[in-house]
C-alpha cells in the first residue's frame, strides 16, 4: 500500500521511465526494460535484444512479439504497440490478424487476368474478350505491366498510349477505356486510392482526327434490289444465305443470328426469343417473326439435319462462322457491313412509317436512355413490332404498298 511524503505526494512503485534510443543501443544487462503501456525491450542472455508487448486481449494476459531489436526501432514498436492496444480496446484480436495471411498488392499485368475472369462471363461476343486482353498485353504491358497497380501513374499511361494514338486512334482509345477499368477496379478492391491516372491523360496527348464512320450501310431504298441479289446469288451456300436474309428481316445483330437455336422459337406464335446471355444489354429480346421470316426458318429447317442450331456450319454442331457475312458481301462486291442494316432498317422505319421512335428502337433492343421513361415502360411493344416487321418484310419483298399504307404500318 502505498503512502505519502512530507510533501504529500503518493510514495510507491516508480512510474516507468519511457526508454531512449540511445538506451536501446546501450542496453545489454539480460531482462526486460520497460518502456511504458506495456511495452518491454526484452535483452537476451545472448545480447540479441527484441520488442515485447504485454497487452490484455478480450480478457486474457497475452505477450505480443514486435520483432528484433535491431529491424524495428523504437518509434516503429511504439507504433505497432499502440495499434494493438487500439485493436484491442476496440475488442479485436491482435493475435488473429497477425494470423491472417498478407494479401500482395497485385502487378497491373496479374490485375488485368483478375478483371479479365471477373467480366468474361458477361461478355457474350468471344472476339471482344480476346480483344479486350490482347490490346492490353500488346499495348499497356510492355511499359507498366511489372509495376503494382497502386504505383501506376498518369505519365506511365501517357507513355503507352503516345505511340498508338494518332497511328491506330481507334484501338489507343480502347486500350485507354479497358486501363481505366482495370484501375478502377483496383480502387474498389482498395490495392490504390486517388484519382484514376486515365482521367488526366488526355491533356497530355494530342488531338486525334474525326472518328470512323459508323457501319457501312445501304440506303433502306437498295435494300430489297440487294435482297433480290442474295437470293439469286451461287457463291455462297444456301443456309449462309438464309442467315443473312434472317438478318436483314429482323434487324438483329450477326453474333444473334449465328448463334440462334430452335429452342428460342415458338412456331405457334412465330416469336424468336433470345435469351439475355446473347443479348448486348444482357436482357432477353422477343423478335416478332414475319411471314417471310417463318418461311426462311422452315427452309433453314430442312436443309438443317436436325442440328439444335438454325443455322449451323459443315459439321451441323457449330454455328456458321462470323465471317460469312463479310464473305458473302465481299463476292457481291457490295461495300457495306451485316451490321449496317440495322441502320437501314432504322431509317426505313423513321421516313417511311408512322410508328413512334420507340418502336423501331425497342425492335433493335436498344436501351431506354430516359431512365424516368424506362422505369416505367414494362411492355416491349410486341403488337406494333409485329405489324412494323410483316411491313419491312413486304417492302423488302417488293410487295406493291402505297405511301399511305407504309405510312399507317
Amino acid at each position: 500500500m502505498s503512502s505519502t511524503d512530507a510533501s504529500g505526494k503518493r510514495k510507491g512503485r516508480h512510474p516507468e521511465k519511457a526508454l531512449t534510443a540511445v538506451q536501446v543501443r546501450a542496453l545489454k544487462a539480460p531482462g526486460r526494460h520497460a518502456d511504458g503501456h506495456g511495452l518491454y525491450l526484452v535483452v537476451e542472455p545472448s545480447g540479441s535484444k527484441r520488442w515485447l508487448l504485454r497487452i490484455v486481449i478480450q480478457g486474457t494476459r497475452r505477450d505480443i512479439g514486435l520483432g528484433g531489436a535491431s529491424l524495428v526501432t523504437l518509434a516503429e514498436a511504439r507504433e505497432k504497440a499502440f495499434a494493438y492496444r487500439k485493436l484491442a480496446r476496440d475488442g479485436g484480436d491482435p493475435l488473429a490478424e497477425r494470423r491472417k495471411p498478407v494479401e500482395t498488392i497485385p502487378t497491373f499485368a496479374e490485375a488485368v487476368i483478375r478483371v479479365f475472369k471477373d467480366n468474361k462471363p458477361s461478355w457474350n461476343n468471344a472476339k471482344h474478350a480476346a480483344q479486350w486482353n490482347t490490346t492490353l498485353e500488346t499495348y499497356a504491358n510492355p511499359f507498366f505491366g511489372s509495376r503494382r497497380v497502386d504505383q501506376v501513374e498518369t505519365p506511365d499511361v501517357l507513355r503507352a498510349l503516345s505511340p498508338i494514338w494518332l497511328t491506330k486512334p481507334e484501338t489507343a482509345r480502347r486500350v485507354r477505356q479497358r486501363i481505366g477499368t482495370v484501375l478502377d477496379w483496383a480502387k474498389a478492391a482498395g490495392y490504390r486510392s486517388g484519382d484514376n491516372p486515365i482521367d488526366g491523360v488526355s491533356r497530355g496527348l494530342p488531338k486525334q482526327g474525326e472518328r470512323a464512320e459508323h457501319h457501312a450501310a445501304l440506303p433502306y431504298a437498295e435494300v430489297p434490289a440487294f435482297v433480290a441479289q442474295l437470293r439469286g446469288s451461287s457463291e455462297q451456300g444456301e443456309v449462309a444465305r438464309l442467315a443473312f436474309e434472317f438478318l436483314i428481316l429482323t434487324a438483329a445483330r450477326t453474333s444473334e443470328v449465328l448463334g440462334a437455336a430452335w429452342s428460342e422459337v415458338n412456331d405457334a406464335e412465330a416469336l424468336w426469343t433470345v435469351p439475355a446471355t446473347r443479348m448486348k444489354a444482357g436482357r432477353e429480346h422477343r423478335v416478332p417473326l414475319s411471314s417471310r421470316a417463318v418461311a426462311v426458318l422452315a427452309r433453314a429447317k430442312a436443309l438443317g439435319s436436325g442440328s439444335t442450331l438454325i443455322f449451323p456450319g459443315r459439321s451441323g454442331v457449330k454455328p456458321l462462322s462470323n465471317m460469312v457475312f463479310l464473305m458473302a458481301l465481299r463476292r457481291m462486291a457490295v461495300p457495306i457491313t451485316a451490321h449496317g442494316f440495322r441502320s437501314s432498317f432504322r431509317d426505313w422505319a423513321a421516313e417511311a412509317t408512322n410508328l413512334p421512335r420507340e418502336v423501331a428502337e425497342m425492335a433493335l433492343a436498344h436501351a431506354v436512355e430516359n431512365r424516368v421513361e424506362a422505369a416505367y415502360r414494362r411492355g416491349d411493344l410486341l403488337a406494333k413490332r409485329r405489324e412494323m416487321m410483316e411491313a419491312w418484310a413486304s417492302y423488302i419483298a417488293g410487295a406493291t404498298i402505297s405511301h399511305d399504307q407504309q405510312k399507317t404500318a
